[in-house]
């Protein structure tokens, strides 16, 4: 069973994950680019994520997508796709219902690549839409990796400069793990029981302190109605008995 949310200051005292093993960059078609292809369409679960330029000013152009990462178990595929281009070959992949790509705020990535090439996806799992499931809060890769697979995941590199002429190691093994470690916390949440949040877990620790005053105030305008419809009852209950008994009364006066 996984914790509904974890700190920062439990992230830190664990394991750096890492994606352990072979990363291939591609930037043009050939033959690495066919065997990725080849490698891919092998898989029935993908690692799945994507890289874009930061922008810090204003006004400054942005290019989108840089950089698509597909992972199987053992190899990352690093796409350079403002060199390679979306080729039709990874957007069958990307399209395939067979074939489930898994990552975090998957339709946002996916947007992305579609600027670039029109396709219809086909087999994406959001993380972030199924955690809650299995009792997770969490919406970050690296506050889900941490809950899901007990391990620190880096983001030293996510503001780096992805349309660099080359991408550094350390940014290669940056994308791989982010895409890597997707597939790795599917594969294992598929292995745990599932304890799905309830609504009012699903809340933020702020909107749960809303919630719960805003259910407050309603139990008590619930209550305060009742005890004005109970009020207003024995009101009239006492204006249908009270002619009554002054009717007695006149009777008994005439009698005496």
């Amino acid at each position: 069973m996984f914790k509904i949310s974890v700190e920062a200051s439990e992230i830190e005292n664990m394991p750096l994950g890492m994606f352990p093993g072979e990363i291939k960059v591609i930037d043009k078609p050939g033959l690495d680019y066919e065997r990725a292809v080849f490698y891919l369409r092998r898989q029935k679960v993908l690692g799945f994520d994507t890289e874009s330029r930061p922008v810090f000013a204003p006004g400054q152009h942005n290019n989108g997508v840089a950089l698509l990462q597909l992972s199987g178990p053992r190899k990352a595929y690093l796409f350079r796709l403002q060199t390679l281009g979306l080729r039709r070959s990874l957007c069958s992949i990307l399209s395939s219902k067979t074939i489930l790509k898994v990552g975090a705020a998957s339709m946002d990535d996916v947007r992305g690549l579609q600027k670039l090439r029109r396709f219809t996806p086909g087999g994406f799992v959001d993380l972030q839409k199924i955690a809650w499931e299995w009792g997770i809060r969490d919406k970050s890769v690296k506050k889900l990796a941490a809950n899901i697979l007990g391990c620190r995941i880096s983001k030293a590199q996510q503001l780096s400069n992805w349309e660099a002429a080359e991408l550094s190691p350390s940014q290669c093994k940056y994308a791989a793990t982010d895409a890597w470690v997707c597939r790795e916390m599917y594969l294992k949440l598929l292995e745990s029981e599932k304890h799905p949040l309830t609504p009012e877990e699903m809340l933020p620790p702020q909107d749960r302190a809303a919630h719960a005053a805003a259910i407050e105030r309603k139990e008590a305008n619930i209550a305060a109605e009742k005890a004005r419809a109970a009020a207003a009852k024995k009101r009239r209950r006492k204006k249908k008995k009270k002619p009554a008994d002054n009717g007695q009364d006149n009777t008994e006066k005439g009698q005496g």
